[in-house]
């Protein structure tokens, strides 16, 4: 990784180069692993955040207070680049409600005990010791996009020049279920976290003989090819322990595999064979959180019924704040809604200018995540790259000036298929100017009418490389 030194003026020009090397253009197209990797020979698991590399603010001028809202991987990576890139007279404050954040990358593994939740566990503190972000830990209970203010929960408000909204996502109703089923008997698991052991512990509980179901919800939801890997590892858990005639069933409501059809239909197929049942066009389903029963129908067939030891039912999600987390589609009370930020069709989603990730619904606002609807996939290496570009674009505009006209973000992913195996997905995305959006490129990003290069094989090698890509991923995003 280089750096800009200290007596070097940190040009939008310059910071330009920096941002497309950090984005891993140079390996796009032939491996999903960010190009700065650096060269602390990290085992696999080892989720330490500290590096050696000696990062310095760049001298810029630039001056004002950017309030962040939401320390995941979007919101962390637009903190610490908005000080790295934008310099010490600019102020940035992250505020999130939890003292730490836990990686949903990786955490399908703490479903086979290969991972413990305490590995996925980051801090934010060297965000504030090396870079010098302000940490706020509370909630936001109000957004005035007028008075650009903020308001949290303990009653601080806090002024703002911009202010960058990355808060996940919240979850909604589906198959008939409660907040209490997905905390107590039916685990969704899709934020890493108490569900996450909830749902590992049943898993360690079934029988031979037992079926595991799990529902896929209508895209976009967060992580493309996460359901997917999640059927293949509790497949290969139940197999290589022993666990016979189990099956794993997976109910898609989509048409067709999400992400890396290729490589989970093989996997489906071939790898998992006789355990894995696949069912795509899913209908009507209904869960039993007490029984463990699931009925849905494919298509327009007639209701078809499971009798499960486990159900993972993912449901589907929307941009997390419109609600105040009772599952009810009716629900547009929190501040996110209330700031009019959720301005897509179907109301769920933040539209943006994928130049800034500005809001196309209020000025000085700019939303990025899983939360933001732009033509990238909801995933967490998307997030870090969103960050950046959003950073390098609130940079620019409080320079006077006018966002990067031709912005290129990298999209990259492994996934475990058994305890020792892995594939990976990788896509390179640019700006196509005649269409005002965000699209898949090739040739490295440098013409339009591309598609994501998927892994050419399953191997032992794209896991131990997994290991890698994540621990650079987690490091360039929180050290």
């Amino acid at each position: 990784m280089r750096t800009t030194p200290m007596n070097t003026p940190f040009t939008p020009t310059s910071r330009r180069n920096w941002l497309l090397t950090a984005l891993g253009l140079s390996a796009a197209s032939l491996s999903p692993w960010l190009a700065h990797a650096d060269n602390d020979n990290d085992e696999d698991f080892e989720h330490e955040v500290s590096s050696n590399v000696s990062l310095a603010l760049a001298q810029t001028g630039i001056s004002g207070h950017v309030v962040v809202i939401g320390g995941g991987m979007a919101g962390a990576a637009a903190a610490k680049y908005l000080r790295l890139w934008g310099g010490a007279q600019l102020n940035v404050t992250l505020i999130d409600t939890d003292a730490s954040y836990t990686s949903n990358i990786m955490s399908n593994l703490v479903l086979t005990q290969q991972r413990t939740m305490a590995s996925l566990d980051y801090k934010r503190d060297v965000l504030a010791s090396s870079y010098g972000v302000s940490l706020v830990q509370d909630r936001v209970v109000s957004l005035d996009t007028v008075n650009k203010q903020v308001l949290l929960a303990n009653g601080t408000p806090l002024s703002y020049d911009r202010v960058v909204v990355a808060p996940g996502v919240e979850f909604m109703a589906a198959y008939g279920l409660r907040v209490s089923d997905y905390d107590t008997k039916t685990p969704h698991a899709w934020r890493a976290g108490a569900q996450t052991t909830l749902l590992a512990n049943q898993i360690a509980g079934m029988a031979n003989g037992d079926t595991f179901v799990m529902t896929i919800p209508l895209a976009p939801y967060r992580c493309p090819p996460g359901p997917y890997e999640r059927a293949c590892v509790v497949a290969d858990l139940l197999k290589r322990t022993g666990r016979s005639n189990c099956r794993v069933v997976v109910l898609d409501e989509n048409a067709n595999i999400q992400a890396e059809s290729g490589t989970f239909q093989n996997a489906f197929d071939f790898v998992h064979a006789g355990v894995i049942s696949y069912q795509s066009n899913a209908r009507n389903i209904q869960i039993n959180s007490d029984t463990k029963v699931v009925t849905y129908a494919i298509g327009s067939g007639a209701t078809q019924t499971i009798n499960a030891r486990v159900v993972n039912p993912i449901p589907a999600h929307r941009a997390a704040g419109i609600g105040a987390g009772s599952l009810d589609a009716n629900d547009t009370s929190g501040w996110f809604a209330t700031a009019g930020l959720n301005n897509s069709l179907d109301r769920r989603w933040a539209m943006v200018n994928p130049l800034s990730y500005e809001s196309t619904a209020a000025l000085g606002v700019h939303v990025i995540g899983d939360a933001a609807q732009c033509g990238l996939p909801k995933a967490g290496h998307v997030g870090n790259q969103e960050g950046k570009i959003c950073a390098d674009a609130i940079i620019r505009l409080l320079g006077g000036g006018s966002p990067d006209a031709a912005p290129v973000a990298n999209s990259a992913c492994y996934s475990p298929i058994t305890s020792n195996t892995a594939s990976w997905l990788t896509a390179v995305y640019q700006y196509d100017t005649s269409l005002g959006q965000i699209k898949v490129a090739s040739n490295g990003g440098q013409t339009s009418g591309g598609a994501a290069v998927e892994s050419a094989s399953i191997s032992s090698r794209n896991y131990t490389q997994m290991g890698v890509w994540f621990n650079t991923l987690m490091k360039d995003t929180f050290a």
